[in-house]
């Protein structure tokens, strides 16, 4: 399996800074790896993250996909709970090798939830440029995007819980980064799964820990994690690590 950085030549010519007007949607873009599998008549790719994590929309979804430095439309179509493959057609199966490991780029258009709140913040005027950061301590489980969410604006979790509205068990990553901007915190438009890969992370970025059919949200900023369970960490076990979506700073 090749190594995966997640700062290749390839991938960074995927990260465009984005641009957005407070409370307006935008979508995300997922850097994978994956292999192509010929089955079921067709050409499927796995895809190795829960699609109802990170994206609001259900059933079999439209989407576009970037392999091998070539872009195609294809279908991602629902397994169970969430799991999903990605099917591409026949002539843009063409050329690549079945059981390759690709870097792969998907796109899914209209996938993050709208905050519907008059934002008085924006990328030019955020809540605050974060130059330090405090660890919150969830008081129950279930709250742990909520709190990255704080953690990065630096407010309370009862704020970000009302702003959000949502309470324990459904701070899905598109509803943290619809929170992200909110508040006017710019971030990369791709997480990068990594999957257990050794990864050299940004200075700030939100992390993915698999855990079930759910992730558990950590804080990585300055070399320290922030885990709204365990407090501050000096040490991770990337391991664990499914992905993480960078926070500029």
């Amino acid at each position: 399996m090749p190594e995966f950085s997640g700062q290749s030549a390839k991938a960074a010519d995927f990260h465009k800074k984005p641009r957005w007007a407070a409370g307006m949607e935008v979508s995300v873009k997922y850097l994978f790896q994956s292999e192509i599998k010929q089955e079921d008549g067709g050409f499927r790719i796995p895809i190795p993250f829960n699609i109802w994590e990170v994206c609001r929309q259900r059933d079999v979804i439209q989407a576009e996909v970037t392999i091998d430095g070539r872009q195609m439309k294809c279908e991602l179509l629902p397994k169970e709970k969430g799991s999903y493959v990605l099917q591409i057609g026949d002539s843009d199966a063409a050329g690549l090798v079945q059981g390759k490991n690709y870097e792969i780029l998907l796109h899914v258009t209209g996938s993050l939830i709208r905050m519907d709140q008059d934002s008085p913040y924006s990328l030019e005027h955020p809540i605050r440029r974060i130059d330090g950061m405090s660890v919150i301590i969830q008081p129950e489980d279930g709250l742990c995007g909520q709190a990255c969410v704080a953690m990065l604006a630096g407010v309370t979790l009862e704020e970000v819980i009302r702003v959000m509205d949502c309470r324990e068990w459904q701070a899905t990553m598109g509803r943290v980064i619809s929170a992200l901007n909110y508040y006017g915190l710019d971030h990369s438009d791709v997480i990068v799964f990594t999957e257990g890969r050794e990864t050299e992370l940004p200075r700030c970025c939100i992390m993915m820990e698999r855990m079930g059919r759910f992730c558990h949200y950590l804080v990585h900023y300055d070399g320290k994690f922030y885990d709204s369970n365990l407090g501050v960490l000096e040490e991770y076990d990337m391991g664990k690590l499914l992905g993480y979506l960078e926070i500029k700073c």
